[in-house]
């Protein structure tokens, strides 16, 4: 299990130093997503994609949920009020759920690709200042080294430290 770290960092040489430092403790680059504002320097940095930057996972997963359920009442109601006399099984309930899953994901895709990520609404004035927000995903033994050599070797970042688990989608190890 992982969990996602996040830095704030102060400028370009600063995020390279960090990424090196995360490296060589063993995080791989594929966990590692740095998000800063138009125009910055990210050379040789792991820029974030839009599954770290938009609210893309939680709104599938939402989408699926809602759908789910909305697929599930109508199949429900179609067998309780079957059209033109067919007779409807449990199948057909959960076709139908699967089927609005389906139609609720990807609705919502479309909608939660074009949104900013919520859970980096706390970093938006710092990126906008000029900032590098580093998002680290890592393994649960580690956080606490990885906080703590950050706060050591780089009194100028901010570390913020979230009991929230890495999405799974979020990087492999």
């Amino acid at each position: 299990m992982k969990r996602r770290l996040y830095f704030l960092l102060p400028d370009h040489d600063t995020s390279e130093q960090v990424v090196n430092e995360m490296l060589l403790a063993r995080i791989t680059e594929s966990n590692i997503h740095i998000l800063a504002k138009d125009g910055s320097d990210m050379k040789d940095l792991p820029e974030a994609n839009l599954l770290q930057s938009s609210d893309f996972i939680h709104s599938v997963e939402t989408g699926a949920a809602v759908g789910g359920v909305t697929g599930i009442l109508a199949g429900i109601a179609a067998m309780t009020f079957p059209p033109a006399g067919l007779v409807l099984g449990g199948g057909a309930v959960l076709g139908i759920a699967l089927a609005g899953a389906g139609v609720g994901s990807w609705g919502s895709a479309m909608i939660g690709i074009s949104a900013p990520n919520s859970r980096l609404k706390a970093f938006e004035k710092a990126v906008e200042s000029g900032q590098y927000l580093m998002m680290v995903d890592a393994p649960i033994s580690k956080v606490e080294a990885i906080s703590k050599s950050v706060k050591e070797l780089h009194p100028e970042a901010e570390v913020h430290d979230t009991d929230i688990p890495s999405h799974p989608l979020a990087g492999i190890s």
